[in-house]
């Protein structure tokens, strides 16, 4: 069976910037967004159809005010706090 992932240059340009977040550090959704010129809920629903997760670690993106945001297209998962404190990152 042949899978072939569609992934937009948009997509691939937030990766990018996604895959280079340390271990144990975050960035914002507004933080990658300035970085592209563009809005923090483009970047969040670039984030949600990840299909290259934990490789591309979009659990280290959070909201501007220090909430979560949403992981695997759900808000405040647990999932994510566990991905984060796992990497020595405490919220």
């Amino acid at each position: 069976m042949l899978f072939i992932l569609m992934v937009t240059e948009f997509q691939k340009r937030v990766y990018s910037i996604v895959k280079r977040i340390p271990r144990g550090k975050v960035m914002t959704y507004g933080q990658i967004a300035k970085k592209l010129k563009t809005s923090p809920r483009a970047v969040g629903q670039a984030l949600k159809r990840n299909p290259f997760a934990p490789k591309i670690p979009c659990h280290r993106v959070i909201m501007s005010e220090g909430s979560l945001g949403g992981y695997n297209g759900k808000m405040n998962s647990k999932k994510k706090r566990e991905l984060l404190r796992k990497e020595g990152f405490f919220i």
